[in-house]
């Protein structure tokens, strides 16, 4: 092991795989940055001391069991039949709506059945008003599809008994 000189930022310490490293970059106290990706600092021939590292084997990809269903769901999805899994967020997001909108039945309900006396008379005087408009309706009705004659006869009826009152009048 040696030091660095004191006039260096910081100390390297060097070990047997110095001449791995280069030389520039050590006197500059910083390595240059060359990319955002880590750059291996030996090259492949240059270090037969080091352990070179092997990609490991990943059991769960080896096994027949998920080749198979790997396979399976490749098929799937070229036939369009993948399977329609909703984020986990998605999902909580809806039941939360669905229990919203489930409360506001409920609680609409309750005001329904937890009705005052005052909105009880005002129901019954609301549903009184609309009978009266639809009896008004059906009249209508009835007289645009009543004959010409039949309406001629109710006017001088109506016309005949203004005269009579108005002569029982004077």
């Amino acid at each position: 092991m040696e030091e660095c000189s004191p006039d260096t930022k910081f100390c390297v310490i060097f070990l047997t795989l110095d001449h791995c490293l280069d030389k520039a970059e050590l006197r500059e106290g910083l390595p240059r940055v060359r990319s955002i990706m880590a750059e291996q600092d030996y090259m492949d021939g240059d270090c037969d001391e080091l352990i070179k590292p092997k990609k490991l084997i990943n059991p769960v990809k080896t096994s027949r069991n998920h080749q198979d269903l790997h396979r399976e769901l490749l098929m799937n999805q070229k036939r369009g039949l993948a399977p329609q899994n909703k984020p986990e967020l998605q999902k909580v997001m809806e039941k939360r709506k669905r229990e919203q909108v489930l409360k506001a039945q409920r609680e609409e309900q309750e005001a329904h059945k937890k009705r005052s006396d005052l909105e009880i008379e005002l129901m019954k005087r609301q549903q009184k008003l609309e009978q009266l408009e639809l009896e008004q309706q059906k009249n209508e009705e009835e007289q645009e599809n009543t004959p010409e004659f039949v309406k001629m006869k109710s006017n001088l009826r109506r016309t005949k008994q203004e005269v009579d009152d108005e002569e029982h009048a004077t």
